[in-house]
């Protein structure tokens, strides 16, 4: 018997049975299923953490006050200062530096008013960022040098505070009752890992630390490197000047932490594939699970078709030829379930993505992967009951009642 006459049998056989047959496929469903949501939504967050570590810029060193977690020993408590982040713009290997503080605001424009955070940085921030404006510009280092009252909002403060105006630039806005005058619009960079990175609004330092804050201390300084090889000496070239500056003693830790977000980028991929992997492994065991759910039915079929199988090898079939039917059998069963699971694994996918924040990514190879599994496991847990049918023999077969 040729492998189409098997596929024929084999297929002739699952649809006499269908209740049977789809609830044999059942566990292989919810298996594919499970590992492709699971796996997808490690792949997804990881995916979501590099975009929003991406979006910090490229090449990128940021300095922010504190040696560490609990207090640091040896030193005093310090803050970073405007004048930390003029000495740094003077280093070797920096191509930009931008200072930040930020604080939350509640914003007003006439009868309408939002709250969301309020940046106060310097211009080379959107270079790091690499983001622009889409109306307007941004503000200028005479705008910070004067404490200008100028504001640059993301997209999400103009829905929800200027929704019916079309040129939002020009018009004045009150921050925490302070007048501040719109000078450009930013370009959308949309969520990420569930903050909105819309929902800002960008002044100048100066102008944040005078008229909101008080004192001249920042949250963090931004240093970009001119390239990535040059992220090593100039991390050791801030340390030097950090601590020459805040008259640390040889012996006392940083006052300040400096993260390097190439080190970090790489040590959250290792975590997530690493919670991939785990996270598919533990949805892996319900698809195995699913796989003996298959041998069994199988060794149940082939005792009710013992009759069936004793009257095909007294007209010549031979035993490898049942074997293989009862081998496609088993594969038929899990191909069309891995199929059904990866589409139920696409919708549910979809309908975490739609009712949450979570990222779910499917990649092909993803799909092919558990596919493949699928396969595997049909061919593994039905192999025994195949074997079983095969080496049966036929005149006791034909006795069986």
């Amino acid at each position: 018997m040729d492998l189409t006459s098997s596929l024929k049998m084999a297929t002739q056989s699952l649809l006499a049975n269908k209740m049977r047959s789809f609830l044999t496929m059942l566990g292989v469903i919810i298996g594919v299923g499970a590992v492709i949501i699971m796996v997808a939504l490690g792949q997804g967050t990881a995916a979501g953490i590099t975009d929003s570590i991406s979006s910090m810029g490229a090449n990128l060193l940021t300095v922010s006050a504190g040696g560490g977690f609990g207090p640091v020993r040896g030193a005093t408590t310090a803050q970073l200062t405007n004048a930390d982040a003029e000495a740094i713009k003077s280093l070797p290997l920096v191509k930009n530096v931008a200072a930040e503080s930020s604080t939350s605001a509640t914003i007003s424009y006439g009868s309408a008013t939002w709250s969301t955070t309020v940046d106060g940085t310097w211009p080379e921030l959107m270079s790091i960022k690499e983001q622009d404006t889409v109306q307007g510009s941004f503000f200028t280092a005479e705008d910070n040098s004067k404490s200008n009252p100028v504001a640059v909002l993301g997209g999400t403060v103009v829905e929800n505070l200027l929704p019916g105006v079309a040129t939002p630039v020009g018009e004045t806005i009150k921050i925490n009752g302070i007048s501040f005058t719109i000078i450009g619009i930013l370009e959308n960079k949309g969520s990420s890992m569930g903050n909105d990175q819309d929902d800002i609004i960008y002044i100048p330092l100066n102008t944040l630390q005078q008229r909101m804050i008080g004192g001249g201390s920042v949250r963090s300084i931004s240093v970009q490197a001119a390239s990535a090889e040059n992220l090593n000496p100039l991390k050791e070239y801030l340390t030097t000047l950090l601590r020459q500056r805040h008259r640390l003693a040889e012996t006392a830790d940083n006052d300040f932490r400096i993260q390097d977000t190439t080190e970090l980028l790489a040590t959250i991929e290792d975590t997530t594939a690493m919670m991939s992997f785990l996270l598919g492994g533990i949805a892996a065991v319900s698809l195995l699970v699913g796989g003996i759910g298959i041998m069994n039915i199988m060794l149940v079929s082939v005792t009710e078709r013992t009759r069936e199988i004793g009257i095909r090898m007294a007209i010549g079939a031979t035993g490898r030829a049942i074997r293989t039917q009862f081998l496609i059998e088993s594969l038929v069963l899990c191909l069309i379930g891995g199929i059904m699971g990866i589409l139920l694994g696409w919708a549910g996918g979809l309908a975490i993505t739609s009712l949450t924040d979570l990222n779910m990514k499917i990649a092909p190879w993803l799909v092919l992967l558990s596919l493949g599994f699928a396969t595997a496991i049909g061919l593994f847990f039905g192999y025994y009951p195949a074997n079983k049918a095969a080496r049966m023999n036929p005149i006791d077969a034909l006795r069986f009642e």
